[in-house]
């Protein structure tokens, strides 16, 4: 086949095109701007195309066009795909039928997923049952891919429930991390997402399994006692005499580490993988690509942690690590907000974190525009200068992203722990320091 994606750049419709490159199919894909990412693909031998989209982007004999969910309807790669009558999926939906296809673990939930997804497939490697994997970061053991193509029935997945994304797939297994506030550009409130998880989770068969994290809150409140008779139901907690095991034995720091490992140890048991194998994969796991990622540079002794934190939880999880791992050490935050929608919706919940984070230097950079995300109107309404006004904290400030290198020079005193933080492009400045 010929396949073509529309915005192969995105972290999960890359992974997409790594499963169809890996089944030698030839692939082809475009998108507005360069990046790892990109250039991965194109040592995979995809060819792609970067900046405007254009209809002569598209193959003229394509057999497949798979576009990212936030590519908008008028897009002229896809406006050409359907004068062609070439055959379209979104990204979800061809996905979801992958997971018709495979035994499919789905993890899902606001804040965890591609950790646990990393964790279960580092179990399921270990156990020798070799299944695919496609997650929402870069592995050190996937040679920094966000994919693994294994040759048994097994697929290990993220499930996102942005725009309902995960009601296009029907798993056999559902792993929820967790449930908060997101993505309320779409939803209107929590009782709205909590009825859209209950849908997705009625797309278990009668012998499928639910795996909940015991100790959230949100999760309680799902009505699943009704659904109780068509499938297994288990629960993973921090009150399991496993957690302090746990703690001692993972690389990765942070309670909420510890909550993940314990729901990727009860999807392997629930696959019959003696403990002593979880344990072992899960003490060798490295981490993730973004995910309290530490880096040690020579300019100023600085230690270096980059982070994907965008959601006020994660936010408060990430540097609660940073002041565990490094009491005595100055903390300095740089952090770009991803998405007017989630800064506006989530405006107070970011506010109330900050004011109360354990920070010596807080830096805020302009707010990271999502092409085909985005509420127009809200641009108008949120930024970042807002933000800082809000904290109203001596130590917080406001900076545009080319300025901060040239503010760190003058200001760094030497030793201090500094974490780059935000879904955006902010890590970029990494490379710069370095």
């Amino acid at each position: 086949m010929r396949v073509h994606f529309i915005g192969i750049g995105g972290i999960g419709v890359s992974a997409l095109a790594q499963y169809y490159l890996a089944k030698r199919h030839q692939v082809s894909g475009s998108d507005l701007v360069p990046s790892e990412i990109t250039d991965f693909l194109k040592k995979k031998r995809a060819k792609v195309f970067i900046g405007r989209h254009r209809a002569s982007n598209l193959p003229k004999n394509a057999d497949l066009v798979i576009y990212s969910p936030a590519v908008q309807s008028d897009n002229p790669e896809l406006t050409e795909a359907k004068k062609c009558k070439i055959k379209r999926q979104s990204y979800p939906e061809a996905l979801g039928e992958l997971t018709k296809q495979y035994y499919t673990i789905a993890v899902a939930g606001t804040h965890g997923k591609s950790t646990v997804v990393a964790m279960i497939g580092l179990i399921l490697i270990k156990a020798g049952l070799d299944p695919t994997v496609i997650l929402g970061t870069k592995l050190k053991e996937f040679r920094q891919s966000n994919f693994r193509m294994g040759k048994s029935k097994y697929l290990v997945m993220e499930a996102d429930e942005w725009q309902t994304s995960f009601l296009n797939y029907w798993p056999n297994v559902i792993v929820i991390t967790n449930i908060e506030r997101e993505h309320l550009d779409y939803y209107k409130n929590l009782a709205h997402i909590l009825r859209t998880y209950q849908e997705f989770i009625s797309h278990l068969p009668s012998n499928g399994v639910l795996i909940m994290n015991g100790d959230d809150k949100n999760i309680s409140k799902l009505k699943i006692q009704i659904l109780k008779l068509r499938f297994k139901t288990q629960e993973f907690s921090f009150k399991q005499r496993e957690a302090k095991e746990l703690k001692k034995i993972l690389k990765i720091p942070g309670e909420h580490n510890v909550s993940n490992a314990l729901a990727a140890l009860t999807a392997g048991r629930m696959l019959e993988i003696p403990d002593e194998i979880s344990f072992k994969a899960l003490s060798e796991y490295k981490g993730a690509w973004r995910r309290f990622e530490e880096h040690q540079i020579k300019f100023r002794n600085l230690k270096i942690i980059s982070d994907y934190a965008h959601h006020p939880t994660e936010i408060t999880a990430a540097l609660k690590t940073a002041h565990q791992k490094y009491p005595k050490r100055k903390i300095w935050c740089i952090f770009q907000p991803h998405q007017y929608q989630r800064t506006f919706y989530l405006f107070r919940d970011f506010v109330r974190v900050f004011k109360a984070a354990p920070l010596d230097k807080l830096i805020i950079t302009d707010i990271y525009d999502v092409a085909g995300r985005e509420i127009k109107d809200l641009k108008k309404k949120v930024n970042s200068k807002k933000l800082i006004q809000a904290i109203g904290k001596n130590w917080a400030s406001y900076l545009s992203k080319s300025k901060i290198i040239s503010y760190l020079k003058k200001n760094l005193k030497g030793g201090e722990v500094m974490i780059i933080m935000g879904a955006g492009n902010i890590y970029e400045i990494i490379k710069e320091l370095k």
